[in-house]
């Protein structure tokens, strides 16, 4: 059983004995806080932080950390607060307990948002210290080797919580063992049925391929003995998830995963790593494209390693890593390396990865900054967390390491956040190419920006990466404020004149009225409200004009539309309005100003219901492009479609939709949406398709 006079002993092997002191007193002090609490399986509350520290100890964390482990529940589950502790063991460890700790004390609607504060808590105090988080994942280790005791539904909570946070974290931070063991202990809890199936299979499996895996091994020994070079091999196996992972999302049988054997080859230094690789190259062809070099280019969590798929005899695919004893050590330990090898004196081993743990915590908060809610954050956080990487280079041929899947726009943003913001196009291998396009490794990548540019909405639809998403959302809901007040002042001020006020000779006094009437703390909230349909101009100018009914008329200074790209003005997709179009405005609760042609049928239904349309124009100089639909009746012959889209093309118009309507055998009827910048731009698009020979009709339609 483990006491403090066991890790204490454990301690003296790299800790001073005033520091081992130390430790031992932050022991006593939550001995005596925990007093009379116990844990579900019974015993002492104090077994569970020993349990931690002694995790911390495996690894050589710092006496700072230790005494925080020992520490860590006493601000949570005792009346001891975070003054109390600094006072008696220093603000470091105080800032480590507390940055640990839950939120205690507030209510939360719901266990989701509970969770998602909580971790954005943690966040936030692992960005100023980082044993903050290896201390919370040593916690959460210890509580996933002891799930026993709780009830079935809190261990699937606490285990699916650990699959999608704490798991993918300990992979970031290059902490292989414990994301192993988070892995397949969250497994066995969230799935026990399919666990034991799986672990029985593999018990049956393992003995069947011994012979095969100690044949694989004996070539491999031998070959490198050959070649003069020393090295350790030994046979790698799949762990339970990682094997119910592959089977699920690459859809894959359970044999085919076990026909895929594995070797990790130790070698003394780098040099070596590339002569075992040619070695095994010559001994098994290697499989193209599957080879991978992560010393040239560590992975971010400062993984490194070579790892390539050669095939052996009778055609078996053998997986082969090859790397230095220091990398497996940090392949294992990851930044918990840090404090074992800085015990040792040899802080540079590790510092690697330590650096590009901090490069990550730094990432996350710049999408904390960036996003509304706890929630949104911790979703950006997930997405962000577990991916394979892609890694590209700048033209100036830097390094940016990119989740699988990520597009130039994401690159962008990883660069820095106003290159994102400003990004129009891109070159990929020095040709062009859309910003859509899904990136793959080695490839050079360069961005063009232009200063009047501003993020897509639709670069929402293909972005995968957590800091381009929420910098595009961040600055969409800016840009939306802040259209929505403009257009509120607009509004208002027509309002104003159609009734012969003028917004700047309204007193304090009446200003004061409309907040308070509005329940807005200033005119930019009151503002923006009308911008976003919530309350009308005209309710509130009547508010002014208690004693006569404010004046309806509509007829002065109409707003004007001067682009397509507004975020407070939309196109009905009824009748796709164009510039040229007479057009009338229906303001829309929390979509803005919503344009109709006037001919559509929905504003007859607008106006016989006594919804808020008001006049709306065209700018002189409107820009942009805007979709709509043109009607198109041919006779059925081939290759019509190609030679529709080649017509269209030759206007300089873009298509973007079609769908075909079979009348009969000889007839159809295609529907097209086209992009057009004006009413005189569509009757060219118009003239061009009649002139077809198999065109018998075209017209564009109201509705």
């Amino acid at each position: 059983m483990l006491t403090i006079d066991s890790l204490s002993h454990r301690l003296s092997s790299y800790l001073e004995p005033v520091q081992i002191n130390r430790v031992k007193r932050a022991y006593y002090y939550a001995e005596q806080a925990h007093s009379g609490q116990y844990r579900r399986s019974g015993e002492p509350y104090i077994t569970h932080p020993l349990a931690v520290a002694n995790i911390l100890a495996s690894i050589h964390m710092d006496h700072q950390s230790l005494m925080a482990a020992m520490l860590h529940d006493v601000i949570e589950d005792t009346g001891i607060g975070k003054k109390a502790i600094s006072h008696q063991f220093g603000g470091q460890v105080a800032d480590i307990v507390d940055g640990v700790s839950k939120l205690a004390k507030i209510e939360f609607e719901t266990q989701a948002e509970k969770q998602a504060k909580n971790f954005q808590k943690m966040a936030l105090a692992m960005a100023r210290d980082l044993r903050v988080i290896v201390v919370k994942l040593s916690d959460r280790l210890h509580n996933m080797r002891t799930l026993g005791a709780l009830p079935a539904e809190k261990k699937r909570r606490i285990a699916k919580e650990t699959l999608e946070i704490y798991a993918p974290i300990a992979h970031r931070l290059g902490m292989n063992d414990w994301r192993i063991e988070f892995e397949d202990r969250g497994f066995a809890a969230m799935h026990p049925l399919r666990a034991t199936r799986l672990h029985a299979s593999l018990q049956q499996v393992r003995g069947n391929r011994r012979t095969l895996v100690e044949k694989i091994q004996s070539a491999i020994e031998m070959r490198l003995q050959r070649e003069e070079i020393e090295g350790l091999v030994i046979g790698r196996e799949k762990h339970l998830y990682s094997i119910y992972n592959k089977m699920r999302s690459k859809h894959k049988s359970f044999k085919e995963i076990m026909d895929v054997y594995a070797f990790r080859i130790i070698v003394e230094n780098i040099d070596t790593c590339y002569r075992a690789l040619g070695a095994i190259h010559n001994l098994y062809k290697p499989k193209p494209g599957e080879f991978k070099d992560y010393i040239a280019i560590p992975k971010e969590n400062g993984y490194q390693s070579l790892h390539s798929i050669v095939i052996g005899t009778q055609g078996v695919p053998i997986e082969v890593q090859i790397r230095t004893k220091e990398m497996d050590e940090l392949a294992s330990r990851g930044i918990a390396a840090h404090w074992l090898y800085k015990s040792s004196g040899d802080d540079e081993t590790s510092s690697g990865s330590y650096d590009r743990a901090n490069r990550w915590i730094k990432r996350l908060l710049e999408i904390q900054q960036h996003t509304n809610s706890s929630v949104e954050f911790v979703e950006n956080v997930k997405i962000d967390l577990f991916r394979d990487e892609v890694y590209v280079f700048t033209p100036k041929g830097e390094i940016i390491e990119l989740p699988a899947g990520s597009t130039p726009v994401d690159f962008a943003y990883a660069v820095h956040t106003q290159v994102g913001n400003t990004c129009v196009a891109c070159r990929i291998n020095d040709r062009p190419a859309p910003l859509s396009q899904t990136l793959d490794s080695g490839q050079k990548v360069k961005i063009i920006c232009s200063e009047k540019s501003q993020p897509n909405p639709n670069w929402l639809n293909f972005v995968i990466t957590a800091k381009a998403r929420s910098a595009i959302r961040h600055y969409l809901k800016n840009q939306r404020h802040t259209e929505s007040v403009g257009l509120g002042k607009r509004m208002f001020e027509r309002a104003l004149t159609n009734n012969n006020l003028n917004i700047d000779k309204l007193s304090t006094e009446q200003i004061q009225i409309l907040l308070e009437k509005t329940s807005s703390s200033s005119l930019d909230v009151m503002y923006e409200s009308i911008g976003l349909g919530e309350i009308t101009a005209l309710t509130i100018t009547s508010i002014l004009l208690p004693e006569a009914e404010a004046n309806l008329n509509n007829s002065t200074s109409p707003i004007a539309i001067d682009s397509s790209d507004s975020l407070l003005i939309s196109f009905a997709r009824c009748c796709r309005p164009i510039p040229g179009d007479p057009i009338v405005a229906h303001l829309s609760t929390g979509k803005g100003v919503v344009v109709h042609r006037e001919l559509c049928k929905n504003v007859s239904d607008l106006r016989s219901k006594k919804e808020n349309l008001s006049d709306i124009s065209w700018s002189s100089d409107v820009q942009g492009e805007f979709f709509t639909r043109v009607r198109v009746e041919v006779k059925s012959e081939r290759g019509i479609i190609a030679s529709l889209a080649t017509r269209i093309a030759n206007t300089g118009t873009s298509l973007e939709g079609i769908q075909v309507d079979e009348r009969d055998a000889e007839h159809s009827v295609i529907n097209l949406t086209v992009a057009v910048s004006s009413r005189v731009h569509l009757a060219t698009v118009m003239r061009s398709i009649r002139n077809m020979r198999s065109v018998t009709g075209v017209s564009r339609p109201k509705n």
